[in-house]
């Protein structure tokens, strides 16, 4: 059982799985959590089996949630394309889930948010403590 991230050598391939209207966003065997992670945050769902006893490695994809529709699931997997590669993965997506100005107004919504400033930095409370010597 092996994934399409560990075939073509990428980080997150996002596809529609063959004979069905899933869309999956698969990572490498082992991929760090930190990747996972981000993927649960962008809205997809993570998806986890484990081997019977201790043998074999543990299976971990993402799938675009089921109750979205078809415009609906192309939109989520192209905004996460940006966030993605902002991060520094490399990802593959197929063209039929690729939609340009969707992609385009998530990367405007990410300079926007890094154009914001943070605003100041909340008051101090109490007094500064002093080093012990």
């Amino acid at each position: 059982m092996g994934n399409r991230a560990d075939d073509e050598g990428t980080d997150i391939e996002i596809y529609r799985r063959p004979l069905t209207d899933t869309v999956h966003a698969d990572t490498p065997t082992g991929a760090p959590e930190q990747l996972l992670a981000l993927l649960d945050e962008l809205g997809f769902e993570r998806n986890t089996v484990r081997p019977a006893g201790d043998k074999g490695p543990t299976y971990i994809w993402h799938e675009a949630p089921g109750h979205l529709s078809e415009e609906e699931t192309k939109r989520l997997a192209t905004r996460a394309v940006p966030s993605l590669l902002t991060a520094g993965y490399a990802v593959s997506i197929r063209d039929y889930l690729f939609d340009r100005a969707v992609y385009r107004r998530a990367v405007e919504d990410i300079r926007a948010q890094r154009a914001t400033p943070a605003g100041p930095p909340p008051p101090a409370t109490g007094r500064p403590r002093r080093p012990r010597g």
